[in-house]
């Protein structure tokens, strides 16, 4: 019974860690760039690949 108990006091960090990795793979593909890719780093680093991806620019589609 105390697995259930411990799995419930840290549930809300898996829902918050995971909803961060989804905003975080939306935010990519805005920037032309593979959110499938920035989903998995997000899972990785969390809140450290959300500052990247904002500090990184849009990628070009078109050279001209």
């Amino acid at each position: 019974m105390d697995h259930y108990l411990t799995f419930a006091n840290g549930a809300p960090w898996f829902v918050g860690w995971g909803t961060l990795a989804l905003i975080n793979a939306a935010l990519a593909q805005g920037k032309n760039r593979n959110g499938l890719l920035w989903f998995v780093l997000s899972l990785l680093f969390g809140p450290f690949a959300t500052l990247l991806l904002v500090l990184l620019p849009k990628v070009r589609t078109k050279l001209f």
